[in-house]
């Protein structure tokens, strides 16, 4: 199994790239996101995710991690196959498309080649479990409840999601803490608080 494959670009496609790894050219599948990053005859460092079946050995690389990471949730959900996986990820980066999935943002999500409706609801409903499921609640493993301030279940999980969100995002439990003990969140969307965090702490 490939973690990585490390090598020269030799050519570059829409969605895809061959690269020179010691002599052997290894055709690539990508985003365009990807793809965009990427340029002919120099060196590039590629994570890899692997498709194999009983006619197909298909190789999926990405720039960084999180691409990756994004790429394996979303083909682990019925429906959503190598395909589609790569139309999402090169419609729009990793950070929108979390924004996507907690706002229920159907239309930003359709906006994808291939991503109907109903694709795009189980996009949702299934990523945003499985994101809730990957990141440690950021409240629990600041030691103390945070102050939400919040009186009803919609302010609870909007709060909920943009913590989530926060943290997928990158931003550390000592970074976000503060800035959510001291803010009013009441009647915001996970959207709004998120928008309000980031700005706090420019």
């Amino acid at each position: 199994m490939f973690y990585y494959l490390t090598g020269i670009i030799n050519e570059t496609g829409q969605n895809s790239v061959v690269l020179d790894v010691g002599g052997i050219g290894f055709l690539i599948s990508t985003s365009l996101n990807t793809v965009s990053a990427l340029k002919r005859g120099q060196e590039a460092k590629l994570y890899i995710s692997e498709s194999i079946g009983e006619n197909n050995y298909d190789l999926y690389g990405f720039s960084d991690l999180q691409e990756k990471r994004f790429f394996e949730l979303l083909i682990g959900i019925s429906g959503v196959g190598p395909k589609a996986a790569i139309s999402l990820l090169s419609a729009m980066n990793t950070d929108t498309l979390i924004m996507a999935v907690f706002n229920e943002d159907l239309k930003t999500i359709t906006s994808a080649p291939g991503i109907g409706k109903k694709i795009a609801q189980r996009i949702v409903l299934e990523l945003r479990e499985k994101l809730g499921a990957e990141m440690p609640n950021l409240a629990a493993s600041a030691g103390e409840p945070l102050p939400a301030r919040t009186g009803s279940s919609a302010d609870s999980r909007a709060m909920s999601d943009a913590l989530a969100a926060l943290s997928v995002l990158g931003y550390s439990t000592a970074e976000v803490s503060p800035v959510l003990r001291s803010g009013d969140w009441t009647g915001m969307s996970s959207d709004q608080i998120i928008r309000a965090v980031l700005k706090s702490m420019v």
